[in-house]
């Protein structure tokens, strides 16, 4: 009977009780660590591309994850393919239909930023075209609009052949 009440009053006192509203990632993150509000506006496009090219890996690392039980080796090189700088700019000329006008100015403003690295396998066009890409996600994640983001990935990768669905 005790052990029950305990259980009970564990349940009622966990973060992960299933009748809570959803939180966002990044809500979550600000409650827990206590982050301040910011100005999303200032932050350069360098940085949001930097955060934005962690979110893009952790959708695709789940994306790919969940498909299937692989080794990690097969796993890196299937969710490697999704996130070289070729595939990202492959994606984002066919996301500039749909994206917002703040969207859009994000997505410039990432795809202007000089940054002082190169990426190993990529042209300087699609190079820029996918900083510019992870700029927006940084972006949209850290406004907490996770949907947006989610949306956005699943139709860059539908328009490749690349979620398993038809197009």
């Amino acid at each position: 009977m005790e052990e029950s009440i305990e259980r009970e009053k564990a349940e009622k006192e966990s973060p992960h009780r299933e009748n809570q509203p959803e939180e966002s990632l990044e809500t979550c993150a600000r409650r827990l660590f206590a982050i301040p509000d910011f100005d999303l506006r200032a932050y350069s496009p360098l940085t949001l591309a930097f955060l934005g090219d962690a979110v893009y890996e952790l959708v695709i690392r789940t994306m790919v994850v969940t498909k299937k039980n692989a080794s990690p080796n097969q796993l890196n090189k299937e969710s490697s393919a999704l996130a070289k700088a070729g595939a990202q700019a492959g994606m984002m000329h066919g996301l500039l239909p749909f994206l917002s006008e703040e969207e859009e100015a994000v997505y410039r403003r990432g795809r202007n930023a000089h940054s002082a690295t190169r990426a190993k396998n990529a042209t300087v066009s699609d190079y820029r075209t996918a900083t510019g890409f992870e700029a927006l996600i940084g972006y949209l994640y850290l406004a907490g609009d996770m949907r947006r983001v989610l949306e956005l990935i699943h139709l860059g990768l539908e328009q490749k052949g690349e979620t398993g669905e038809k197009k």
